[in-house]
């Protein structure tokens, strides 16, 4: 169960054989003040298939979010190809819905207006909009809050209304960075149960980055390791066998789960103290 795969092959759990996500040896490299030149990612390969929910964890600053950044076209990088649904990526990659860390809300917009607006600027009519986001309101538990303002709601509210704002689209990818990280434990367990619970309903390829190994083991297919930086890469991935769907609050209480986190904990342990070498100025 605890089995390492190639880093380039979809999971065996996915919908088809059809690649959503494949990076080929991707290089990002930064030009420094002083003329020198910073390589945060080097020969970084994955693969999502559609259909799959791949978590990726590593040290802090060792590139986890530059790799969703250059998924989602907004990064080109210095070398290799990356490629969606088969297909060169060339610009933004319009396949894709991105739920970062912060909130992306209009303070002065009803939570309502927040998830309409995204159909509306695409030329949906209002009405046709705002129904819409009324039904994605009423899937992420926030029927009664349409009418209120951001400031009026909770962090694990605001979260809510961000997943709803992403989904509303309907993308065919969903590329998530740390979205459940400013939350306290217990919220994070109904954000993540709320998560699996729509991505059941259609099962989307995933990209989700967290620094919480727990939290990568309970909602992933795969679990993919990053090397501490600079020059950062994926060094493993780890199927995730355990049956769906998934209880966030009690899954990690199965004996599975405990030996699958403690096998990937091995190897991630020695990045992370790596990576806190290095920003230490030890080693």
């Amino acid at each position: 169960m605890a089995q390492q795969n190639a880093i380039l092959q979809a999971g065996s759990g996915a919908r088809t054989a059809a690649q959503a996500v494949a990076l080929d040896n991707v290089t990002v490299a930064f030009r420094l003040t002083d003329g020198s030149t910073f390589t945060a990612v080097d020969r970084a390969s994955l693969a999502v298939a559609d259909g799959e929910f791949v978590a990726i964890v590593g040290p802090t600053g060792c590139g986890k979010s530059t790799l969703l950044n250059i998924a989602a076209g907004l990064i080109t990088p210095a070398a290799g190809k990356i490629a969606i649904f088969d297909a060169p990526l060339a610009g933004l990659n319009r396949s894709a819905g991105y739920l970062f860390q912060a909130e992306a809300l209009f303070p002065w917009k009803t939570v309502l207006e927040n998830v309409a607006i995204g159909l509306e600027t695409a030329g949906v009519a209002r009405r046709d909009a705002r129904a819409r986001a009324g039904d994605w309101l009423r899937r992420v538990g926030l029927a009664e809050f349409a009418a209120r303002y951001p400031h009026m709601l909770s962090g694990g509210q605001k979260k809510r209304v961000g997943l709803a704002q992403v989904l509303i689209r309907e993308p065919k990818i969903l590329l998530m960075d740390e979205p459940f990280g400013p939350l306290d434990a217990q919220t994070r367990q109904i954000m993540g149960s709320l998560l699996l619970d729509l991505w059941n309903t259609d099962r989307k390829a995933v990209l989700f980055v967290t620094h919480d190994l727990e939290e990568a083991i309970a909602l992933a297919d795969r679990v993919l390791i990053m090397s501490a930086g600079p020059a950062a890469r994926i060094i493993a991935a780890w199927t995730v066998s355990l049956e769906r769907p998934r209880d966030m609050a009690e899954i990690k209480y199965e004996p599975a789960f405990r030996e699958l986190h403690r096998n990937i904990w091995q190897q991630l342990k020695a990045e992370v103290l790596k990576g806190y070498a290095q920003t230490s100025g030890s080693g």
